[in-house]
């Protein structure tokens, strides 16, 4: 028996071979065109081309060609974009294991370069597999909130996303034709000349190619059942068994919605949230400033918005009633009457998006509010007593908790 894995008599599965794993591949080539496409959509909703506050990635350069204002309609757009992108990246890794481990043969092949179009075609491998490997993890480590990985999850995530669709694309590009040529035999036979990934001594067989895709396809239910319940309230949340904001609703009451940062977290205390010490201070043309308590935001002209939340790591609520102060209405106050970017800081000390910018689309927005109640009740500290902003198909992370100043202008 062989004993090096460059050897093709190695590798004994009779599973192996190219319509198991043409099948795989035109399964990714859908989704993973999927995920890239609502992961830059991710990337564009956090507003990185209007301010360095929000822009996590360092010298993007060309890489932010498609960037543009994020929209506010539908409310509930970036709930559907992100959770699609989560979900499907979870549902699809047992898809993404069992394609790797129906080439890999091909990782060992001996010699590792024929001609230069084929070591371009190896080298366009080794990018693919790990970027792909890459990719996948740092997603479910940032969907388990597990942040072990070195640096900023927004950075790596986001380079790391251009080189493997490169590769991908790339490879898709040469291998799609062929792909779905294979396809065509449907009786599981092996076209001819195309054999490089059937053994040449193959075990006895202990499951069909029918059963093994079963297996995968399984598993991705499995995992779509157990984490998708999070994009829901009620029932369905509770079903989400493996992610970090499954389960059931976190207490009941007005405020019985999930939250990703606590005020214990984030380092907020009574004291600076109270009547006594609490002011809001608004900046605008000029310099004008006014500081604001509490009381005299309640007397200002106040307004109702039903909005969700919804955040990167792909969980989501559903509408929650918030009553607040206008944005633009806030503008206006020092010198706007015209919509402007606003510039949005909080009273937490530490993490990165303790400060944040909003296009002047999203001050327009009459649905975008300074928050002071939830579902007809004071805000709960976790959830940002006194004062929040709330903005229509934002992300979570810019939905600014503890606000403590907004400075309107053009950023």
């Amino acid at each position: 028996m062989p004993r090096s894995p460059s050897s093709p008599a190695f590798w004994r599965s009779p599973l192996r071979g190219p319509w198991f794993t043409s099948v795989l591949g035109v399964v990714l080539l859908a989704g993973i065109t999927v995920l890239f496409v609502t992961g830059l959509l991710s990337y564009a909703a956090y507003n990185p081309d209007l301010s360095p506050v929000n822009d996590q990635t360092p010298d993007k350069g060309l890489l932010g060609f498609y960037l543009f204002s994020w929209p506010t309609h539908p409310s509930w757009l970036y709930r559907l974009t992100q959770g699609v992108h989560v979900t499907l990246g979870i549902a699809l890794i047992p898809v993404l294991l069992a394609k790797l481990w129906s080439v890999v043969p091909k990782l060992f092949a001996l010699p590792p370069a024929r001609s230069l179009a084929h070591a371009l075609e190896r080298l366009s491998l080794l990018l693919l597999v790990g970027g792909g490997l890459f990719e996948f993890t740092t997603g479910v480590l940032n969907v388990q909130l597990d942040y072990i990985f070195p640096g900023s999850f927004y950075p790596l995530h986001f380079y790391g996303a251009w080189v493997f669709f490169a590769a991908f694309l790339a490879h898709a590009v040469l291998k799609t034709p062929l792909a779905l040529r294979n396809l065509r035999h449907i009786r599981y036979e092996q076209p001819s000349g195309e054999g490089e990934l059937v053994s040449p001594n193959p075990a006895d067989p202990t499951v069909s190619r029918r059963g093994a895709l079963g297996v995968v396809g399984g598993g991705s239910l499995l995992l779509l059942a157990t984490t998708a319940g999070r994009s829901f309230d009620g029932p369905l949340r509770e079903t989400a068994v493996l992610a970090p904001h499954g389960g059931p609703e976190p207490g009941g009451g007005p405020g019985g919605f999930q939250i990703n940062k606590t005020a214990a977290y984030a380092g907020i205390s009574p004291t600076e949230t109270g009547e006594e010490a609490w002011r809001l201070v608004v900046t605008g043309r000029d310099g004008r400033s006014v500081r604001l308590d509490r009381p005299q935001l309640l007397q200002l002209a106040l307004h109702s918005s039903a909005l969700p939340i919804a955040c990167v790591e792909g969980w989501s609520t559903s509408d929650q009633w918030w009553r607040g102060v206008r944005l633009r209405d806030l503008a206006a106050l020092v010198g706007h009457d015209d919509p402007v970017d606003v510039f949005v800081e909080s009273l937490q000390r530490h993490g990165a998006f303790r400060r944040a910018a909003l296009r002047a689309n999203q001050v327009a927005d009459p649905r975008s509010l300074l928050a002071l109640f939830v579902n007809g009740e004071d805000l709960t500290p976790d959830h940002g007593y006194p004062a929040r902003v709330i903005v229509p198909a934002a992300p979570g992370v810019l939905n600014t908790k503890w606000v403590a100043r907004m400075t309107f202008g053009d950023l």
